[in-house]
């Protein structure tokens, strides 16, 4: 199976490495609109600055989408209108309509469209998970997802322009941290939210409260200000007893952990590949994090001098 890569940035060296293991799955073929990003490639697979010119060659079995994110629409529609099965990283789009706009056009077209959320794959959350006693309902969940942002994005600045992200740490960092509770207490509402927002209008800190159809509640922290890294899960459950996983223990150095989650990533791709169909994760995260920037826009108290 020959996947292709669009899009050559901090995150594509994961993806990158799990192809470079051998076995059924292999590098295919590379885009990146940047000639210097391609140049270790020249030699070893085809090497395309369009990804439209990359798929008119055809030869590929599905295509990883790694670019930034106010490009996974309109690369994805592309993509699925030629019918090849999409792997992207989240957020599936900046905007809501842009994202039911890919999964209609998935649908249509019969193709494959999933969005990678490599924390699911880390090895303490699936344990964690695995580990729940059934039988004793979930009472709340806390998901912290801390970090300097500016110590993970190497050269790529466009993190930082809330247009090009489509915003701040909730539309980046947000639909990882609601995949974890969503992975805990199922479909779940934004019922609250408190965000911090620096003078460029990046929002660098932000608490969002969500509520499942249970009853139960989920807080998620997030925070592009914090030293150091922490990451991690802990449920309550109604018997008073408390389970957590700390993402980044046993994994010793930098982002060390991402390694196996993105191999798992392209695992679980795979086998989407093989079984089609629409993941509809992708979909509900970013509805979470468009409801969480409507929430603030109730919730932020009036500034001194502005209009009533």
């Amino acid at each position: 199976m020959r996947i292709g890569v669009i899009g050559l940035g901090v995150i594509s060296r994961y993806y990158l490495a799990a192809l470079g293991e051998g076995g059924p799955v292999r590098l295919g073929a590379v885009c990146d609109v940047r000639p210097e990003a391609l140049a270790p490639y020249r030699d070893e697979v085809p090497c395309w600055r369009d990804h439209r010119d990359m798929i008119a060659a055809g030869g590929l079995d599905g295509v990883v989408v790694t670019v930034p994110n106010d490009q996974h629409a309109p690369v994805c529609r592309d993509l699925l209108d030629a019918g090849l099965p999409v792997c992207v990283e989240k957020p599936l789009a900046t905007r809501l309509r842009d994202g039911l706009a890919l999964a209609d056009l998935a649908a249509t077209r019969g193709a494959v469209l999933f969005t990678s959320f490599h924390r699911r794959y880390n090895a303490r959350v699936g344990a964690l998970v695995e580990s729940l006693p059934s039988g004793i309902p979930v009472e709340s969940v806390r998901v912290r997802y801390l970090e300097r942002i500016e110590d993970h994005v190497g050269e790529d600045g466009w993190y930082l322009d809330p247009t090009r992200c489509g915003g701040g740490c909730v539309a980046d960092n947000g639909p990882n941290a609601f995949d974890l509770v969503r992975q805990v207490l199922g479909a779940v509402q934004v019922s609250g939210v408190d965000i911090t927002r620096d003078s460029l209008g990046v929002d660098r800190r932000a608490v969002v409260e969500l509520t499942a159809e249970s009853g139960a509640r989920a807080t998620v922290e997030l925070d592009w200000d914090h030293p150091g890294e922490t990451k991690d899960i802990e449920v309550r459950l109604a018997d008073g007893s408390l389970w957590g996983a700390d993402m980044l223990a046993g994994f010793a150095g930098f982002k060390q952990s991402l390694w196996h989650e993105y191999a798992g990533v392209l695992r679980a791709f795979t086998s989407a590949i093989h079984t089609g169909g629409v993941d509809h994760d992708g979909l509900a995260a970013l509805a979470l994090v468009d409801a969480a920037y409507r929430a603030e826009q109730w919730s932020r108290p009036a500034l001194i001098g502005e209009a009533k």
